[in-house]
């Protein structure tokens, strides 16, 4: 079941419909997970209408291939979620902050900085205008690289 799913847009909250979307998983599938998994408690509000954080959706997207990609069974991936919330809260306490993929990120600031400039699916009127905007919010993404990797 070779699916890519849609990239999370940046919200609050997302219904159970939107979430659907972007996890593959049909709404009543969602219903029946919160069941199953313990840690999934959307907030609800008038109507029992249910909200998911961002958080939740990425733990969807676990669940849903700990069920369909690696072929789990709903126990099995019960126990195998508990155990990644557990080895989370462990580092937590050990002092280590949860960084999930920034050790992919191996970019340097020359790099980046050509990379949006030479990106061709921006217009030369959209990077002029947005250029100061890309450039100094890359400055913020390295001086907070820079805070964390001092801890390490």
């Amino acid at each position: 079941m070779e699916k890519t799913l849609p990239p999370i847009p940046v919200k609050r909250y997302f219904t159970i419909g939107e979430v659907g979307e972007l996890c593959g998983v049909k709404p009543h599938v969602l219903r029946y997970w919160e069941q199953e998994f313990t840690q999934l408690r959307p907030m609800k509000r008038r109507g029992n209408r249910r909200y998911y954080q961002h958080h939740e959706v990425l733990m969807i997207r676990r669940i849903r291939d700990l069920l369909y990609d690696q072929g789990f069974t709903i126990s099995g991936a019960r126990n195998k979620l508990q155990e990644l919330v557990q080895g989370e809260r462990d580092r937590r306490k050990a002092g280590e902050v949860p960084l999930e993929g920034v050790e992919a990120i191996e970019i340097d600031q020359e790099e980046f900085d050509a990379a949006i400039v030479e990106d061709s699916a921006v217009s030369a009127v959209a990077q002029t205008a947005d250029l100061s905007q890309l450039l100094h919010l890359r400055r913020e993404l390295f001086e907070i690289r820079e805070l964390l990797s001092v801890g390490r």
